[in-house]
């Protein structure tokens, strides 16, 4: 697991750096802990440092920047990053998932990894890492669908028709619980999602529903 010594970063910890690369699934099969909580702590470790460069760097007022910094941390975004960082073939999974990370999974481990990296080697190191990984997108100013829910609706309104969103409670095949949303337009189901959110679901619905409508 040498894939953060291109960035000069060398974890200490390797079992923690191990728990982040482990899914729940691995986890429970295994009875070892996954990398939620991790994730958790990078979630946070991650907007702080996006935020500050936003703060410091743009003349921007507080909704631009939120809205910024929503397109550079979505999972889309992240998955990109994991590209570039070169860690999904260690993702470990339950067998359900035949092997192979999916996409929210690959974007998840990145924040439970920069949690690994904050935790281990401190701060300025994980600044120096997002700084080396996620800024030059923004500086770049690359575009990342952070808001499906917008771009669709856009779509479904040059034919003058609108959408709504149905969303149900749900129980996930390790007991989780999760929100469904099925996108609705004139009665039809045109795409559909799950998230930790309703709001989480709403968007990975219209996702789907953008993801189709462009075929």
């Amino acid at each position: 697991m040498n894939f953060l010594e291109k960035y000069n970063i060398k974890i200490n910890n390797t079992l923690l750096l191990s728990e982040a690369l482990t899914h729940s699934s691995y986890a429970y099969e295994n009875n070892i802990n996954s990398y939620e909580k991790l994730e958790f702590l990078g979630d946070a470790v991650l907007s702080v440092i996006v935020s500050e460069y936003l703060y410091n760097k743009h003349n921007l007022k507080e909704g631009q920047m939120t809205k910024i910094r929503a397109s550079y941390v979505c999972e889309d975004a992240l998955n990109v990053y994991a590209k570039e960082v070169g860690y999904a073939d260690l993702i470990k999974v339950g067998n359900g998932l035949h092997g192979k990370a999916n996409e929210t999974i690959i974007a998840d481990v990145f924040e439970a990894i920069l949690a690994v990296i904050y935790i281990d080697q401190g701060f300025e190191t994980c600044k120096r890492y997002i700084y080396a990984v996620v800024i030059p997108h923004i500086q770049r100013n690359e575009q990342f669908f952070a808001d499906y829910k917008t771009a669709f609706q856009e779509v479904v309104q040059t034919s003058q028709r609108s959408v709504i969103y149905e969303v149900e409670s749900i129980i996930d095949e390790e007991g989780k619980p999760l929100f469904k949303a099925d996108a609705i337009v004139d009665g039809i189901t045109l795409g559909s999602g799950t998230g930790k959110s309703k709001k989480e679901a709403e968007q990975m619905a219209a996702k789907d529903a953008l993801r189709k409508s462009a075929r």
